[in-house]
């Protein structure tokens, strides 16, 4: 049988999603909690993985097991293993053609910046503390050159292993609430550091560092060299990935606020 899962964690204390041995990450303690509910070992894939110290609200994971278990059973097992900063917040079973990565059609990120003069306390894992003004205006004008399908070489990180760079970004803008400014991101894939290089890149205009044509100039250099900083990983979150309408899984939840 093949379970799907949505699951939503703090990635602060983690060297993020993928497994890797003599290190803590999420995808490890998840296999393990659930490897407890299954009473065998097992595998999960998932729809996109996260660096160290970004946080999800809905990574969508899936796996095979011949334990027979209610839906139930597989949350509040798993959640029974799992260490606080990680819940699964549902699961249900699915047909053999669905694949967690493969079959998601967009996948969906938020970064949130803390646009203060003096840092947050409370916050400080969770977002991204600039404390020099941002005029989300002009960083917006930059997001209209990134929209479409463009070569993202310039916005990937120098190790990224992907055989491309070619993406489509379906939406990305920028608003803001108070002292938080909000960065929202939809495309049908991602590089390693894309969300992450570009946020850099809308921080540097905001701030009035670059001209809004910037991006577009980074973006024709298809060169990383010549890139703008990563911005932190503690204001990014995975939301959710989207899948077609006949796998029927719960909707992605509301996008982190802050006020």
């Amino acid at each position: 049988m093949r379970i799907v899962l949505g699951i939503e964690y703090d990635g602060a204390g983690y060297s993020g999603w993928q497994l890797q041995h003599g290190t803590r990450t999420v995808q490890g303690e998840v296999e393990a909690a659930l490897a407890q509910v299954a009473d065998h070992p097992l595998r999960v894939s998932c729809a996109g993985r996260t660096d160290t110290g970004v946080h999800a609200l809905q990574q969508v994971v899936h796996f095979d097991s011949d334990a027979v278990r209610s839906e139930r059973s597989w949350v509040l097992g798993g959640n029974a293993n799992l260490a606080d900063e990680i819940s699964i917040r549902w699961a249900q079973s699915i047909d053999d053609g669905f694949h967690a990565r493969f079959s998601a059609i967009a996948r969906s990120y938020r970064y949130v910046i803390y646009n203060a003069f003096a840092r947050p306390a409370l916050l400080r894992k969770q977002v991204c503390w600039r404390h020099g003004p941002l005029d989300e205006q002009r960083m917006n004008q930059a997001c209209e050159h990134l929209l479409g399908e463009h070569d993202f070489t310039s916005y990937r990180a120098l190790a990224c292993q992907a055989s491309h760079a070619v993406r489509t970004i379906e939406h990305l803008s920028v608003s803001r609430k108070g002292e938080y400014v909000y960065i929202d991101i939809r495309a049908n894939a991602f590089l390693y550091h894309m969300v992450r290089n570009i946020a850099g890149v809308l921080i540097s205009i905001g701030q009035g560092e670059q001209s809004t044509s910037w991006s577009a100039e980074l973006l024709a250099a298809r060169d990383r060299s010549v890139g703008g900083v990563t911005a932190r990983a503690a204001g990014l979150y995975f939301l959710s990935a989207h899948y077609p309408e006949r796998y029927k899984l719960p909707a992605a939840p509301e996008a982190p606020f802050f006020s």
